[in-house]
C-alpha cells in the first residue's frame, strides 16, 4: 500500500519543518510549501489524500484556496490550521467544506489523530463495501477490522478500552449485563480493581455516542447493570 501524501500549506517554516518531519516519521508522503500561490498550484499539479491548509497565508489566503478545491470538485479532506481567536475563519472554512480545523498552538498529537480520522472516513466513503466485518445495532456500526465507530454517519474517536466496551455490549445488545460480565468481558477474569470502573467507562462512552445525539442507546438497569436497546 502506498504512503498516503499530504500537501502541507504553512508559511511558518518552523511550523512546516516540524509538521514535515512529524508526518514523515509516521509514514506519510510529505511536501510542504510556504505561500497560497504556490499551495493553489501543488494541489492541481497532483494528487493528495489530505491537505493541511494555513488560513493566514501570503499570496492567496487558505479560505481562497479552500473555495478552489471545492469548486474544482474535488473531495480531498482538507484540515485547516487557525489562529486561536479566528472564529470567523472556522465558519467560513467549515461552511466551505473544510473537513477539520485546529488551533494554533496545538499538540501534535491531536492533530495526528484528527488526520487519521479524516483519512479513514475519507477511505469509507470512497470504498463503502470494503468491510464486512461490522457489528451494528440501531444507528451505531463498529468494525473490529479497522476499529472505526460510527454514529449514523459520524465517526467517533474511542479509546482502546472504550472500544472494547463498545464491542461487548453490540455483542451483547438487547441482553442485561452486569458489570462483573463487563468486566470480565472486557478487563478479563484477571482484573482485580474496583468493579466502578465499568460505571466510569460507561459514562465516557455516553458522553461521546448519546449525549451529542440526544437519543440513548446505553441505558441503566437499576440494580443489576446496563443494557444496550434502542426504545424508539
Amino acid at each position: 500500500m502506498s504512503k498516503p501524501r499530504i500537501l502541507i500549506v504553512e508559511d511558518e517554516e518552523k511550523i512546516a519543518r516540524v509538521l514535515e518531519l512529524e508526518l514523515t516519521y509516521e509514514g506519510y508522503e510529505t511536501v510542504k510549501v510556504h505561500d497560497g500561490l504556490e499551495g493553489s498550484t501543488m494541489f492541481l499539479k497532483e494528487e493528495w489524500d489530505l491537505i493541511l491548509l494555513d488560513v493566514m497565508l501570503p499570496g492567496l489566503s487558505g479560505i481562497e484556496i479552500l473555495r478552489r478545491i471545492r469548486s474544482n470538485g474535488s473531495s480531498v479532506p482538507v484540515i485547516l490550521l487557525t489562529a486561536k481567536d479566528s472564529v470567523e475563519d472556522k465558519v467560513a472554512g467549515l461552511d466551505l467544506g473544510a473537513n477539520d480545523y485546529i488551533t494554533k498552538p496545538f499538540q501534535i498529537e491531536e492533530l495526528l489523530a484528527r488526520i487519521r480520522a479524516a483519512l479513514r472516513l475519507n477511505r469509507k466513503q470512497d470504498n463503502p463495501d470494503t468491510d464486512t466485518n461490522w457489528l451494528q445495532f440501531s444507528d451505531i456500526k463498529l468494525s473490529e477490522d479497522t476499529r472505526e465507530v460510527y454514529r449514523g454517519k459520524d465517526l467517533i474517536e474511542l479509546t482502546p478500552r472504550e472500544f472494547e466496551l463498545l464491542a461487548y455490549l453490540l455483542k451483547n445488545a438487547r441482553h442485561v449485563l452486569n458489570r462483573e460480565q463487563l468486566l470480565n468481558g472486557v478487563w478479563g477474569y484477571d482484573y482485580f480493581g474496583d468493579t466502578n470502573v465499568v460505571d466510569v467507562y460507561i459514562r465516557y462512552l455516553r458522553n461521546k455516542i448519546d449525549k451529542p445525539y440526544g437519543h440513548s442507546l446505553i441505558h441503566t438497569v437499576r440494580g443489576v447493570g446496563y443494557v444496550l436497546k434502542d426504545e424508539r
